[in-house]
């Protein structure tokens, strides 16, 4: 996995909430990191970034407290807002793509 090479752990894959989901939850040394994974074949719309809207942007940080609320471990934790933005075979990874 793309992420893992860069020396992120996976936590959990497709947390799924009344919120909504998110993609991925890994761990960067110690800051919890929710990932939201995009694919577009064509970047005739944007491209797979331009898709992470206000309106998702909003139901990713939903979920992300619904996630912490069940795992009061990571309460204390740093967080941050990734996106993997994959455009046909091109990889971009966002750190930081928005914040709360």
């Amino acid at each position: 996995m793309f992420l893992r090479r860069h020396g992120l752990r996976l936590i959990e894959k497709n947390f799924h909430c009344r919120s909504g989901e998110i993609d991925i939850i890994m761990v960067e040394q110690r800051i919890l990191v929710f990932v939201e994974v995009r694919y577009r074949s064509s970047k005739r719309f944007g491209g797979a970034a331009a898709s992470v809207g206000h309106k998702k942007q909003q139901r990713l940080i939903k979920a992300a407290d619904t996630y912490l609320l069940s795992k009061p471990e990571f309460t204390s934790w740093p967080a941050r807002f990734d996106v993997v933005a994959i455009d046909h075979r091109n990889i971009s990874w966002l750190k930081n793509a928005f914040e709360c």
